[in-house]
């Protein structure tokens, strides 16, 4: 059952993505920026916060509503959500090194290993 919650949810998410990422990006009119992906990212991010923060606070989204919103729809709209909450939850508990660690890896290697992927493409 958990698997099919996260399927449809992500599925959801994923669809919300695409239709919010090329909606903004049309309105930017040519601006060459990611525009409609950062705004996905910073939505996700502080949707994911918000939901958290009423999940511990209040013991809203336990078992298998967290699976649906939090891995499925925020995961399906974006991952970068997982990726602040999780670097921020390393931080607000005082793993300072490994939040920035995260935050800072995360970034650098995924442009490597990207680089890296085209690198390897460009072989075959």
């Amino acid at each position: 059952m958990n698997y099919l919650l996260i399927f449809i949810g992500s599925g959801l998410g994923g669809v919300l993505r695409f239709l919010m990422s090329t909606s903004i990006q049309r309105l930017a009119n040519g601006w060459i920026f990611p525009l409609g992906t950062f705004s996905v990212n910073m939505l996700g991010c502080l949707i994911i916060g918000f939901l958290a923060r009423l999940s511990e606070s209040r013991g809203l989204f336990q078992g298998d509503t967290r699976l649906f919103l939090f891995v499925g729809i925020l995961g399906g709209f974006t991952t970068f959500s997982s990726f602040g909450y999780e670097s921020f939850q390393l931080l607000r508990d005082g793993e300072y090194l490994y939040g920035f660690l995260n935050a800072a890896g995360q970034v650098v290697l995924g442009l490597l290993c990207v680089w890296l992927g085209f690198i390897l493409a460009a072989l075959l």
